[in-house]
């Protein structure tokens, strides 16, 4: 029977209280390593899994509507990353030791049939992109991928030669996403940075260099429609990128309060859903107007009582007070210490959805109504991915469970 997402017990906090859940629908258990990916096997109640006890299985749904595996095929290494192509059945299988393996599935999914391995790169598979391309006529099949080894590469899908020199990066490459249609990749580092490549035939061009993150970026989503790149990182911060639209903004949604593992993007919706290792699931609406957070101001004085901060030695002295530390207000970006910035608010048009410091005057301004709904998933999540002809959303835990969501109520 189907069982519905509750806060657990040691929940207080009203954010989860919400008519509309999501529904559990299976459980998949039996690897005895970390799952790295799983995904929904389009059009069949069946699922693909890669995990670090070396597997890879296809989990297919039994009249008893359990899932159970109808292939479980080992490789050399353990298995990081995998990318699916429904139309023709290929699945690429991305290695710890840096190899890409090709499979084809068979029909009924009860076989998979080894096409053949790219040597891509000296470090664990960080991300894998099948595309097509036309050169001078001719449509070629790259597979392009990113690995701890800092290396970006692409080679020819038929063949598994190298096309062009790598992208060096200057750590990790941890994350990995393609906008077919202009041939751009972005590939995020351990640092923080996600770097913008043009891809050509003959070579790459490194585009820009886009810095907001903190810490390693563990997740990319490109939309195509609004022309749009969300990331996710170790900061527990979410970034939406204005990359199309001409207007070079930035857009920050702070709900996680522990690293943000996966995104997945409803584009028909607007709708972003998010997840991490806090055990939560998030759904942001994108529809309702955002603005950008502000920059922090830098002062020597508290900005709205005149208080000196601690480092401003003269003004200690002069005013005869004893020295405050500086904060900043999230809504306004003013310098404050600590007794005119002693309200908590969330401000959902600014991303904050959870409680930050704010000064007075701001408290009594913001709107404080959520744009966003928060959801328990009873484990720490590493990895999602999404059905969307299904409505269906896939958890990957660190307790090695599997789980499928049905989510059609909140997209």
């Amino acid at each position: 029977m189907a069982a519905q997402i509750k806060p657990g017990p040691s929940s207080s906090n009203d954010k989860f209280n919400s008519n509309r859940k999501p529904v559990l629908l299976a459980k998949l258990e039996g690897c005895s390593d970390n799952v790295n990916k799983a995904i929904i096997i389009p059009e069949t109640d069946g699922v693909i899994s890669v995990s670090s006890d070396r597997s890879v299985r296809v989990w297919l749904k039994r009249d008893s509507g359990q899932y159970w595996p109808s292939i479980c095929n080992y490789l050399p290494s353990p298995a990081v990353d995998l990318f699916y192509r429904p139309i023709s059945r290929q699945l690429f299988v991305g290695q710890e030791n840096g190899t890409i393996s090709e499979y084809i599935l068979e029909e009924d999914f009860n076989r998979m049939e080894p096409i053949g391995d790219i040597l891509a790169h000296y470090g664990r598979i960080t991300g894998m992109i099948w595309t097509e391309v036309s050169i001078d006529g001719t449509v070629e099949q790259w597979i392009l991928s990113t690995s701890r080894d800092k290396r970006f590469q692409y080679h020819n899908a038929k063949n598994g030669n190298p096309i062009g020199p790598p992208f060096v990066c200057a750590a990790w490459c941890t994350s990995l996403e393609y906008d077919a249609e202009s041939a751009h990749a972005f590939v995020g580092d351990y640092s923080g940075n996600i770097t913008m490549l043009n891809i050509k035939a003959d070579g790459l061009q490194v585009v820009t260099t886009l810095t907001g993150h903190t810490a390693c970026i563990d997740m990319l989503i490109w939309d195509s429609t609004t022309r749009r790149l969300f990331s996710a990182g170790h900061d527990r911060l979410i970034i939406i990128w204005d990359i199309g639209g001409g207007h070079g903004t930035a857009y920050e949604l702070h709900g996680h309060t522990n690293r943000v593992t996966s995104l997945a993007f409803v584009s028909s919706k607007n709708q972003l859903i998010s997840a991490g290792e806090d055990s939560v699931l998030v759904f942001w609406d994108l529809n309702a107007e955002r603005k950008e957070t502000p920059p922090w101001a830098e002062s020597d004085n508290c900005e709205s009582c005149s208080r000196p901060f601690l480092w401003n030695i003269s003004g200690i002295f002069e005013r005869k007070q004893f020295g405050s530390r500086q904060h900043h207000c999230r809504a306004c970006g003013r310098a404050l210490c600590d007794k005119c910035s002693q309200e908590q608010s969330t401000i959902p048009s600014m991303g904050f959805e959870l409680p930050v410091r704010v000064c007075k005057f701001c408290s009594s301004n913001i709107d404080h109504t959520p744009l966003a709904t928060f959801h328990d998933t009873k484990h720490s999540v590493m990895s999602i991915t999404m059905d969307l002809q299904r409505k269906c959303v896939v958890t990957v835990g660190q307790d090695r469970v599997i789980k499928i969501w049905d989510v059609s109520t909140l997209i």
